[in-house]
């Protein structure tokens, strides 16, 4: 007959083993607080987007900005707001820039649109898919003399897109660069340094047909960040109760020895 022994308590992991463990939970803590942080700032930067564009969207059209404010001009408070301008397109000087809308991929419409007072001002007339690419499938539809134009402001971008760059030489535009394009077709005179996406409706830049389709500005946000926010919060704390167990269990066989 055996005698009945009384089990050894674990053995305590080695101060090495340990110490590596609390520092990686350290870390994926710092990470995920870092994370919760940042989904914080983009919740507020996600909100007061959403707030300008409500802003701009309730106003009455206003006279573009003129040339003495175009220095202090800002996306926190100039972008969005409603335009009406008079003048005449210069549809020679056209650029297509890349676009991606719920009506698929193909381009904007970029023409120079020259104001009564000789500045200049690019109208994103609105989007075309690939086998409207062509100007010559769309004259007809092109408004001639002088013509009044609703729409929104919007600045530059410059560069190009995340993935890919602005060729002006080779013509391929990913971002409607609004100093680059007014260079690359040597417009002369003041070129503003905004465009502006054309509004649907009775103003619209060409109402008797269909291509460019304007309107298709992204006016509606999606904002989950409150809850990515809470997610990496939940799983900081995990981390943090996880290395509260394990120096607990650790305290227990340490003392159990």
């Amino acid at each position: 007959m055996q005698d009945a022994r009384p089990a050894s308590p674990p053995r305590p992991r080695r101060g090495g083993v340990l110490v590596a463990l609390l520092l990686g939970a350290a870390l994926f803590f710092a990470g995920f607080v870092a994370l919760g942080l940042w989904q914080l700032q983009r919740l507020a930067w996600k909100e007061a987007l959403i707030a300008r564009v409500e802003r701009g969207l309730a106003t009455a059209p206003v006279a573009p900005p003129a040339r003495a404010e175009w220095p202090a001009l800002a996306r926190d408070t100039h972008e969005y707001r409603r335009l009406r301008l008079q003048g005449r397109f210069d549809h020679d000087g056209e650029t297509l820039v890349r676009a991606s809308t719920e009506l698929g991929t193909g381009h904007w419409v970029l023409t120079p649109l020259r104001l009564d007072d000789g500045v200049w001002v690019l109208v994103n007339r609105g989007f075309v898919p690939p086998e409207r690419r062509e100007r010559a499938t769309r004259a007809a539809d092109e408004p001639v003399g002088a013509v009044t134009v609703e729409g929104l402001l919007r600045l530059s971008e410059p560069g190009g897109s995340l993935l890919q760059k602005n060729e002006p030489a080779a013509g391929r535009w990913y971002s409607r660069d609004v100093a680059a394009i007014a260079a690359a077709r040597g417009l002369p005179g003041p070129v503003a340094p905004f465009f502006v996406d054309a509004w649907p409706g009775p103003s619209a830049v060409s109402p008797a047909g269909p291509w460019p389709r304007a309107g298709l500005t992204v006016l509606r946000f999606s904002n989950n960040h409150r809850v990515y926010a809470l997610t990496w919060f939940a799983l900081a704390a995990m981390m943090a109760a996880a290395a509260g167990a394990l120096l607990w269990q650790e305290r227990r066989w340490r003392r159990a020895r």
